[in-house]
């Protein structure tokens, strides 16, 4: 059996995709139009924050001051300076990283920035002020209060700029999280499918070539139904589900070959409803169970047992809004209780790890002892609930 660490071989299984050219060439065309996009936008609010401050100062000092035609000239002279000291402050933010600094480490140089470029752009305001020969009341326009105007209207800029990055950050690394979970339940998949071959292919070559000389008609029969079952194994490699009927057709071919090993130490009946088997089910796990039940159960009979399969749909439990697919397998044999409660066997670790990717919590494996002489093993299927949809399938 292959063992397989997921989060170790994830990054050359990712590596390992073809990604066509033409898909290389959107993803660029998008990330620069997306580039161009925050651009403008980034430009756009620039503009619009600094002619709201100007405005708003416009207003203040007039309805205090009385109306100044200077004082239009002025702010908007102020208001040019600010757009380019707020550009600049940008660069210097993203030159030394800050938007990767711990948030402790961030507000100092926040305030102590906001405080200093503030300072500047009010001695730029005096300078203007005093070219343009507009007056100052001392009263009214303070210098403290132009002064903590001012730093106020960077450090509300400097809050703004930051929340957004930390928003976006936050955001990125949600998507980029799923991204990372999606992909490696879908590598598992995959290698739990890669682990999934027929390992009776030995067994069945072997009592081919035995019944070759015995009995040529069947042989070729068994032939063909091995052939199906490898031509299956290699249909479910880019797939997560397949319906119940083709897997059934895979289990009756198994069976099939079983029985020639077997011979009348294995009996089996499949009962399957109409109804289920247009179901989506993951691939080879019936059969998986199936196989398991013949290693663990008939193979260490001396008489041998029998095996019944069968598949029904059954109505929505409470709480849910679609039905449900039920599969029971019943063999002879006995499981012993320290096996249940580790559950180690290849098929039953197995089915529950695959329904745990694919399902959640919405999909129910059980395995136990019916009687002295037979095991069951029941899986209830959501249908219509997928969790985890394949890279593949998109």
């Amino acid at each position: 059996m292959q063992t397989f660490n997921a989060i170790r071989d994830l990054p050359s299984y990712l590596t390992g995709r073809q990604i066509s050219y033409d898909s290389i060439i959107s993803r660029n065309f998008y990330a620069k139009r997306m580039a161009l996009k925050r651009k403008t936008i980034y430009w756009l609010t620039q503009l619009t924050g600094w002619f709201l401050i100007g405005l708003i100062n416009v207003i203040i000092i007039s309805s205090v001051e009385g109306h100044y035609p200077e004082n239009i000239v002025v702010w908007l002279i102020v208001c040019t300076f600010g757009v380019m000291s707020t550009h600049l402050y940008r660069a210097f933010i993203k030159k030394n990283k800050w938007l990767e600094l711990q948030l402790r480490k961030t507000i100092f140089r926040i305030i102590l920035s906001s405080l200093i470029i503030g300072i500047g752009l009010f001695c730029i305001y005096l300078i203007v002020n005093s070219i343009v020969k507009v007056s100052i009341p001392e009263a009214s326009y303070t210098t403290l209060t132009a002064a903590i105007n001012l730093s106020g209207s960077i450090l509300f800029w400097s809050l703004i700029y930051f929340l957004i990055h930390y928003i976006e950050n936050y955001r990125k690394a949600e998507i980029e999280s799923y991204i990372w979970e999606a992909a490696v339940k879908d590598f598992e998949l995959k290698t739990l499918k890669s682990q999934l071959n027929p390992h009776f292919m030995f067994n069945a070559l072997n009592s081919i070539r035995a019944l070759i000389e015995e009995d040529p008609e069947n042989a070729k029969i068994a032939v063909t139904r091995l052939s199906n079952i490898l031509r299956y194994s290699l249909k479910i490699e880019k797939t997560e589900t397949v319906n119940l009927e083709e897997e059934m057709k895979t289990v009756a071919d198994y069976l099939s070959l079983e029985k020639i090993r077997y011979e009348e130490r294995l009996k089996y009946e499949i009962s399957n409803s109409k109804d289920s088997l247009g179901v989506e089910i993951p691939p080879m796990m019936i059969q998986t169970l199936v196989e398991n039940a013949i290693k663990h159960g008939i193979s260490q009979q001396t008489k041998g047992g029998e095996i019944t399969i069968s598949t029904f749909v059954t109505n929505p439990s409470a709480g849910q809004a679609s039905p449900n697919l039920y599969i029971k397998i019943t063999n002879t044999g006995q499981i012993e209780r320290n096996s249940l409660k580790n559950a180690k066997g290849f098929g039953i670790d197995n089915t529950k790890h695959r329904l745990n990717l694919l399902y959640g919590e919405n999909a129910l494996f059980t395995i136990k002892n019916l009687d002295s002489d037979r095991v069951s093993a029941e899986v209830i299927i959501p249908i219509g609930e997928l969790k985890n949809e394949s890279y593949y399938n998109r």
